[in-house]
């Protein structure tokens, strides 16, 4: 295979201030927990390896929301910058600990519908198909939550603002490999997004 992966890590980020929401997003209600601690709870059910939830703003708060999880924390004093600092953080720290990791799932904290099972699809299709980059599909759009191999940690690295997986996905077609996840398209940037979620 092309692109083997034996060491699987996930990195959410959760860095962003919710500027568009007024309210941090990561904090929100949802199914009796919280935005951020459901796709930190997903992520820890999967099983592939570490877990490292990128936050910085509202730093304290975010730090509360996964309180008692097995997940590792890294602070992006950056945060500001955009998405892309939050993702190199957590790459970088990812690899300072844990440097066997050889495929890293980014996830972001608004994507209600994120479960083990779309994780778990993302690590089984890369297996099979063997591509650089397995990203979940949504209408038009291919994005997170996205798994990396190796060979692009360079180039996730070199991002820069607010650009994100998404660019790469988008830059490097022939190396994605795309995972059907409908509900992936539900995320929350502002009040209605969250008011449409909760009446669903």
């Amino acid at each position: 295979m092309a692109n083997p992966i034996n060491h699987y890590a996930i990195v959410i980020l959760a860095a962003g201030n919710s500027s568009r929401l007024g309210s941090p997003k990561q904090l929100l209600s949802w199914q009796g927990s919280t935005l951020l601690r459901h796709s930190a709870e997903a992520a820890l059910d999967a099983g592939c390896g570490p877990v490292m939830v990128v936050t910085g703003a509202k730093n304290e708060e975010v730090n509360e929301a996964v309180k008692g999880l097995a997940v590792e924390i890294v602070e992006n004093v950056e945060w500001e910058e955009g998405m892309a600092s939050s993702l190199r953080v957590g790459l970088r720290q990812m690899l300072e600990k844990h440097p066997e990791t050889d495929g890293i799932i980014f996830m972001v904290c608004d994507q209600p519908f994120v479960t083990k099972s779309v994780l778990l699809c993302l690590t089984q299709i890369q297996e099979k198909v063997g591509k650089a980059i397995t990203a979940a599909g949504y209408g038009d759009k291919a994005g997170t939550p996205a798994l990396f191999h190796r060979s692009f940690f360079e180039r996730l690295m070199e991002l820069k603002g607010d650009k994100g997986a998404r660019m790469l996905i988008a830059n490097y077609p022939e190396e994605v490999t795309i995972v059907p996840f409908a509900e992936g398209a539900i995320d929350i940037d502002t009040k209605e997004d969250y008011a449409r979620l909760i009446n669903l």
